[in-house]
């Protein structure tokens, strides 16, 4: 990258628009750049997850995840480019599958919380539905690949597997939904 990122301010985006990595310019309230950012927040989500006492392998996998959200936000900075592999996916359902195999069987749904770790997966995993929301529009009017959606998809998936695994971890259960409890 050499010196790309010496000058942080360039007011080029003071006009409302900003540059893609193709070099065009497009307005900051863009499909595009709603997906971009929503994937950039996941991202700082599991940097904020990663700053946690987290199993070894739940480290490991997470920062391998930040590397591939990186690379699905390249993607949409360059339109047409295709960065993230494709194995990504197989990696989170080998990942899912290897997770979710260690925990009992849910029979209720579960609130978000525990422990802290667990609540900031539950966290990311929202902001995920929400980054795959944004791609999902933007795909309706532009292409996107297939890899991407589908990645944010299972992330979101093995996001709560996660939160599960981290509050028996952290010795705790999961939450459990308490139908009519307020009433």
């Amino acid at each position: 990258m050499g010196h790309r990122l010496s000058k942080i301010y360039t007011r080029t985006g003071d006009a409302g628009t900003t540059g893609l990595g193709d070099g065009s310019r497009v307005p900051k309230d863009s499909l595009r750049i709603a997906a971009l950012g929503d994937i950039d927040e996941l991202n700082s989500c599991i940097g904020l997850l990663l700053c946690e006492d987290l199993p070894d392998d739940i480290r490991a996998l997470l920062t391998g995840i930040q590397h591939d959200l990186f690379d699905l936000g390249g993607e949409m900075s360059i339109p047409g480019m295709h960065l993230l592999a494709v194995t990504g996916v197989e990696r989170l359902e080998q990942a899912i599958d290897a997770h979710n195999g260690t925990l009992q069987p849910l029979k209720e749904f579960i609130l978000p919380g525990g422990s802290r770790a667990a609540a900031l997966a539950h966290l990311a995993r929202t902001v995920c539905r929400r980054a795959e929301r944004a791609v999902v529009a933007l795909a309706a009017q532009e292409k996107v690949s297939d890899a991407g959606r589908q990645f944010l998809n299972r992330l979101s998936d093995l996001l709560f597997v996660l939160g599960r695994v981290l509050n028996r971890a952290a010795g705790r259960g999961d939450v459990l939904w308490e139908k009519n409890r307020g009433r």
